[in-house]
């Protein structure tokens, strides 16, 4: 027996589109209209309302341009916008401003004469408009504002480091203030018992690698000064820094003391290493010495 078996839902992926510059400057444009369009209009309805208490000639016209204003204001304002309590929200803070000077103005035409009260109910109208600016907090709402792109260095993300080396860096130096902050330990090899190599690199893309203080990581490590040494990465720049500790097991000295001269010839020890081609006027052959001479 078929049985149809449902797929679980895939996981929503957020997917952020990046701005095209013409349309990010004609965005701040339309804002800035915007915003001339609406100190004009709180400009008008007050200029409105104040003739009303004097004659209600014009009051029909500014109601209807009232109306007009506000509707078409929040069409705009609800078009493309997010659903639920936050556009319900933005939309009676929008209309707060049309409906209160619509109800102002009716209330001039009822109530006879000059009254105080309506005087007061104009002003606080007017500045409560100016200062507060409900219509623009309601789009802020909905539509936040464009903010410009931050140039500010950041640092890279990290790679989580399992070596414990590269966890013992992050935990004890690359703290802020310790002896290299903002940096990792990478490219971590261990070229003996008590001797690695490592690459400290900086987190923060086009900054070099700070002063590491070898003092401050012999105390840390509590190794000999002599032993830390920090150079430049052969053919990389100063975002990256060679850390070397101890001597390694593997270099010809040691390998000529312990592996070859019991062996081969008891005694000496190696002094140096001429490299060149065999044949040639310089010979890959190592320079040895006695103890005695030595």
């Amino acid at each position: 027996m078929n049985r149809s078996v449902t797929p679980p839902p895939l996981a929503p992926v957020e997917v952020e589109l990046p701005q095209w510059p013409a349309l990010v400057k004609a965005r701040r444009r339309l804002a800035v209209i915007r915003s001339a369009t609406g100190r004009m209009a709180t400009l008008a309805g007050a200029t409105a309302a104040a003739t009303g208490l004097f004659t209600g000639e014009l009051t029909g016209a500014a109601l209807l341009a009232d109306a007009a204003l506000t509707l078409g204001g929040l069409v705009t304002l609800r078009l493309w916008k997010p659903q639920g309590h936050q556009r319900a929200a933005a939309s009676a803070l929008y209309l707060g401003p049309g409906v209160s000077l619509a109800a102002l103005l009716v209330a001039e035409q009822i109530v006879p004469g000059i009254h105080w009260g309506e005087a007061l109910a104009l002003t606080a109208w007017t500045a409560g408009t100016w200062v507060l600016r409900p219509a623009e907090v309601a789009r802020r709402m909905v539509t936040p504002p464009l903010s410009a792109p931050s140039t500010a260095l950041v640092p890279v993300e990290e790679v989580a480091n399992d070596h414990p080396a590269g966890r013992w860096w992050a935990q004890h130096v690359a703290i802020d203030g310790g002896a290299a902050p903002d940096t990792v330990l990478d490219d971590i090899q261990r070229t003996g018992e008590t001797s690695m190599r490592a690459v400290i690199r900086s987190t923060i893309p086009g900054r070099p690698v700070p002063e590491v203080s070898i003092k401050h990581l012999s105390a840390l490590m509590d190794i000999p000064e002599e032993e830390i040494d920090i150079g430049a990465v052969p053919g990389r720049g100063a975002g990256v820094r060679r850390l070397t500790i101890g001597q390694p097991d593997d270099d010809l000295a040691t390998v000529w003391t312990k592996r070859i001269a019991p062996a081969a010839m008891p005694g000496t020890v190696l002094a140096g290493v001429r490299v060149g081609r065999p044949g040639a006027s310089h010979t890959t052959a190592p320079t040895t010495r006695t103890e005695e001479d030595a």
